[in-house]
């Protein structure tokens, strides 16, 4: 399957502070979409971005927006039978595994300031291709067996995680969805905690400790550059315990996005709602 010609555009939206690393997430995140789907016209755009190295969110938009009228001009110049353009130039998906209030609202208001014809879609998860993923940075970090079946020790593994999502309450009680398919795969608990609230990764580590996980975990239920620099270092310090990598782009992420953007405009079905057992 290929991109409809003249489809509206897939706008991804970067928050946190605009960096080489955070661009380079970006871009193969957009090329994981792209070897989905080819033929698709995506885009990045930077929650704070300058607009030169680094394009704002509302930049883009409009100029995706600019470049499809263009594009009917230039077909009805040519002769072509071309209708006018109808439904949004761009559909933007936030670069969020959860649910964050003060990123999603920016966002909107980057629409806003566009003036461009562009469609919002939800965040990416809960999903259990997000559960897939988290158990594999775990695997990765030597904090989780690989598989569900226990066919192999490996003598880290924490039994007790502590999901730390962004985003206070909600976002905790979104990730804790996740946590459960995460629980299930791993067979230990799972608690989700928001880095953004003073204490509350210590505080549910303390309670898992409680509860008799003796090795502890944190699995960060996030991207990557939602998360202010230090924060996730700081709360791991302060919970005293290993911790796996953010999702980064792990090849779920990419397929997410796409899923969203083809959800959205009703182009092809979403993203297959099971996971793989490793």
């Amino acid at each position: 399957m290929v991109a409809p010609e003249g489809a509206a555009a897939l706008v991804l939206a970067v928050p946190g502070t605009p960096s080489p690393a955070s661009r380079s997430l970006a871009e193969e995140v957009i090329s994981i979409a792209r070897s989905e789907l080819p033929g698709l016209n995506a885009l990045i755009g930077y929650l704070d971005g300058d607009d030169a190295e680094y394009p704002t969110l509302a930049s883009v938009l409009a100029h995706a927006a600019a470049e499809r009228i263009a594009r009917f001009e230039l077909a009805k110049a040519v002769g072509r039978e071309v209708s006018e353009p109808e439904g949004p130039a761009a559909v933007v998906v936030p670069l969020l595994a959860g649910p964050d209030n003060t990123l999603v609202q920016r966002i909107r208001l980057a629409i806003e300031d566009s003036r461009a014809p562009a469609e919002l879609t939800d965040v990416l998860g809960p999903h259990p291709l997000l559960a897939e993923a988290l158990h594999v940075r775990l695997s990765e970090a030597g904090l989780a067996r690989a598989d569900r079946a226990r066919l192999f020790t490996v003598a880290t593994a924490a039994d007790g995680i502590v999901l730390a999502t962004v985003g206070g309450e909600e976002a905790v009680q979104a990730a804790g969805i996740t946590g459960m398919l995460l629980a299930a795969r791993l067979a230990v608990p799972v608690m989700a905690a928001a880095l953004d609230v003073e204490g509350s990764v210590a505080s549910i580590a303390e309670q898992l400790k409680g509860s008799g996980s003796l090795q502890l975990a944190v699995a960060p239920y996030l991207v990557g550059p939602e998360v202010a620099d230090g924060m996730l270092d700081a709360a791991v310090k302060e919970a005293g315990c290993a911790s796996a990598e953010p999702l980064g782009a792990y090849p779920a992420i990419g397929k997410l996005v796409l899923s969203m953007y083809m959800s959205s405009l009703g182009i092809a079905p979403a993203v297959a709602q099971g996971a793989q057992a490793h």
